[in-house]
Order: C-alpha cells, then structure tokens, then sequence
C-alpha cells in the first residue's frame, strides 16, 4: 500500500464523493465518525515520532525557523494578498481562512518522502507545528475578519477539537513508545499501529468527503469559486517555499520538506472546526473539504516538480541534524 499511497488516496476520495451524491443521507452519520478516525490517524502519525526525537528537533535551529518562517509568515502574506479576492460569503471566508492558514501535519510527511524530502524532521516538527497553528489561528482570524468574529465562532470548539485531536492522540501516542520501550507486546502493538497509516488516511478521506458532499446541494457555485485560490496557493507557495529554502541554505531533502509543509494545508483538522460553526455557515466545511481535493490532485505534481526546484546537486550548506 505504501507503494501506491497516492491512487489509493485519490480512489478513496472518489469513492467518498460518489457516496456522497448516491446517498446524501448517510452524511449525518458519517460526520459523527470524522473525529474518532481522524483521531485514529493523527495517533499513529505521532507514533512515528519518538518523544526523544523531538528534543533533538529543537536543536535543528535552522530547520526550524525555515518551516516556521513559511508557514506563519510568508503563507499570511500570501493569504491577504488573495483575501480581498475571495468572494464575498462570509461562510466562504471563514472556511478558506481556516484551511489555509494551518499547515499541514499528516500527509505532508507521505508525499515530501516521495519527493525525497526529509520525512524524519518534517515528523519532529509536526507538534511544533499544531500547537502554533492552534496559538495562533485565533488571532489570524480576528485580523482578517475583525472583532466581530467572537459574534460567530465559538471558542469551545476550538478547544475540544485541541484536546480530542491533539493532546490526546499525542499522549496516547507517547504512552505507546513508553510500553513498546519495556515490552515486547508493546513493541508488537507499536508496529501494528504504525502499518495502519495508509488505511487511516484513506478512510479518513473517504468519510471527510462522502460527509461534507451531500452539503453541496445548491451551494456547487460557490464553493466552485474558490478552486482558483486553491490552485493559484500551490503555485505561488512552490516558489515561496524555495525561496526560504535557499535562503536558510537548506540541504535538498530538507528544502523539499520546507516547500511541501508551506503548500499543504492541515484540512482534515480543522474541519471539526468548520463543523463546529453555526448552521448558517455550514458551507464552510465543505469549504474546507475542497481544498483537500484541490491539493491532493496538486501533491501529484508537486512530488515530480519540487524535486527539479531542489535538485540533489544543490550547492547548499547542509542543515545541521
């Protein structure tokens, strides 16, 4: 399955649709199970990264800051430069806003390592990068939307889908390492868990989308209208993301790890977000959604384009391990 991650996503997604459309009434239920899969995959991605590497990954100072820089400085920039652009629903907003301004932390990892980037920091940076994300997606939202803001988003929600979503899977996750440290049936367990990535993901996609399509209905055109900003993001942070990358004297694979994390989008958890607002901004979550669909196709590109950006015979200094 690993060999064939990206048909297999692509396929989930595709058979999440067409449920969708063939049964809209099984989007209600399928919505209930986006948290414990999501929960699910987000466990074993954190199991992936051994709580002592993450200690070690605060050292990588200039990694660091070149995967901060580019996610909570240059993507803002990038976002406002489109804002005024976006179509004027207010639930249009909310939803790109969402999307865009939270990098990545799953299959980020899957298609940088097809690419030959550096899978291993990008995983040491992954807590790092939701607990920013979640610091500061508040503040990012009031600067673009304004004060009124507190009027519509709840802050509750945010905080239930940190705990359900990231504490929780995170403590799991270490409590694992503890008991496969000590114990051969932890071991065991460990590795079962850890080959159940590619199901996760593929489940995961298929529930996202078979839930959020039936919310389409009379909607299509709207959420249509926000596909170019999707497509014009991947184009413009490619660059972006080479840039910081030369900038920072990156070697290639983590070069290639910046420009992937700076160009994927942490859909998938924010989405429990976008479910959270009220009714009437519900097309949000779709919102959402499509955005993972726009990128997925453009991961496809991205995994044979970033690898002529950053060829392997870039004169750069390496990054310190």
């Amino acid at each position: 399955m690993e060999h064939h991650q990206v048909a297999i996503y692509l396929a989930a997604m595709v058979a999440g649709a067409g449920i969708g459309w063939a049964a809209p009434a099984v989007g209600p239920i399928l919505e209930h199970a986006i948290n414990p899969v999501l929960g699910a995959l987000l466990f074993v991605t954190f199991l992936q990264v051994p709580a002592a590497e993450l200690v070690r990954s605060l050292r990588d100072g200039r990694f660091l800051t070149a995967i901060l820089a580019v996610n909570f400085l240059l993507v803002p920039l990038v976002v406002a430069a489109m804002f005024t652009f976006l179509p004027a629903d207010q639930a249009v907003r909310i939803g790109v806003l969402l999307v865009l301004l939270c990098p990545c932390v799953d299959y980020v990892i899957v298609f940088s390592g097809l690419a030959g980037g550096s899978s291993r920091r990008l995983l040491a940076a992954t807590p790092l990068l939701l607990l920013t994300q979640m610091l500061l997606l508040p503040v990012f939202l009031v600067l673009f939307l304004g004060s009124d803001l507190s009027d519509i988003v709840e802050v509750g929600p945010f905080v239930t889908a940190f705990i359900v979503l990231i504490v929780i899977p995170l403590a799991l996750a270490w409590a694992t390492q503890f008991w496969a440290a000590r114990a051969e049936s932890g071991r065991r367990a460990s590795e079962a868990a850890t080959s159940l990535m590619v199901p996760l993901m593929a489940a995961t996609l298929l529930v996202v989308v078979a839930s959020q399509v039936p919310k389409l209905e009379g909607r299509v055109a709207d959420v249509a209208a926000v596909v170019p900003f999707y497509v014009v993001f991947l184009v413009v942070m490619a660059f972006a993301g080479l840039l910081v990358a030369r900038l920072f004297r990156l070697d290639p694979p983590s070069g290639r790890a910046v420009v992937f994390s700076g160009a994927t989008r942490n859909s998938l958890v924010v989405l429990p977000l976008a479910l959270a607002l009220p009714d009437q901004l519900a097309v949000a979550a779709v919102v959402v959604v499509t955005q993972t669909l726009v990128e997925v196709v453009g991961m496809v590109v991205y995994v044979r384009l970033v690898p002529r950006l950053l060829p392997a015979t870039t004169d750069t200094s390496p990054a310190p391990a």
